[in-house]
């Protein structure tokens, strides 16, 4: 199970942290990614994490304001959100998957993720 919190309204130029706290699984054993969800249902990859795989992963669009991390003793992972801009508005889910061929680069197919959260909702007013 994954449960997400820390969304809410913020102004242009504000930050915000969302929380992905995982049970019954170690987030050590899997690729814990970030999506945001479009009005459209469509997921769209953010940010792609596992700890014992180098770098982080994240999308262009995000790359530079985005900073996500774990914490192994809590089974949780961040997303901290740094200039958040109107655009940014949607609502944020986190996923987990286990990828033993190509890890983050699945970030690209939602479908592949394992476990999901209900997500949390994200407003940037300008």
């Amino acid at each position: 199970q994954l449960v997400e919190s820390g969304g809410g309204l913020v102004q242009a130029g504000e930050s915000l942290r969302l929380s992905c706290k995982a049970s019954g699984f170690k987030i050590d054993d899997y690729h814990i990614a970030w999506f945001r969800q479009s009005p459209e249902k469509a997921y769209v990859g953010v940010s792609c994490i596992k700890n014992t795989e180098g770098a982080p992963v994240y999308a262009h669009s995000v790359k530079g304001r985005f900073i996500t991390s774990t914490d192994s003793a809590k089974n949780t992972v961040y997303l901290e959100m740094n200039s958040l801009k109107p655009e940014d508005t949607d609502v944020y889910v986190c996923a987990a998957g286990r990828f033993p061929i190509f890890g983050c680069a699945n970030l690209d197919v939602p479908a592949k993720f394992e476990w999901w959260g209900q997500g949390t909702q994200v407003t940037v007013s300008s």
